[in-house]
């Protein structure tokens, strides 16, 4: 007997929802975890895949700017320490992630704007001295 309906003989290749999307993160195990996790009653079947396009979005983006920033440094292993660069210096995944903290990361240097020399300061009292010399 011939089932008829959809032919799964060995002609028929199967694509997983990864593929179908065009995505290197696995949908169905982001499927699972979300079902897992009791994070609602039910998922839909759209959720993974959208959640998996977004986590993978966020990590090339993460990368491409951790890479530059090994590059800048002259290296050719991204480390924690660029990962943090990268995420404190673009000002949206700062906002995204100010609250994370990297292992080995360490930390921005920021010098307070009252420890800095001020040229402005200094020449514009540099001017109003001279300014009195010319006024006496």
């Amino acid at each position: 007997m011939v089932s008829e309906g959809k032919n799964l003989g060995s002609n028929a290749k199967r694509r997983s929802r990864s593929s179908k999307a065009s995505l290197k993160f696995p949908v169905a195990r982001i499927a699972r975890f979300l079902k897992v996790g009791k994070y609602a009653k039910r998922v839909g079947a759209g959720a993974p895949v959208f959640l998996a396009d977004v986590l993978e979005y966020l990590a090339v983006e993460v990368l491409e700017l951790a890479g530059i920033a090994a590059r800048n440094d002259k290296k050719t292993r991204i480390t924690p320490r660029h990962i943090q660069l990268a995420i404190r210096f673009d000002k949206e995944l700062y906002q995204f992630l100010r609250d994370v903290t990297i292992l080995n990361g360490g930390v921005i240097q920021k010098i307070h704007k009252i420890l800095q020399p001020n040229n402005k300061s200094n020449a514009s009292k540099a001017v109003v001295a001279a300014q009195k010399e010319g006024l006496d």
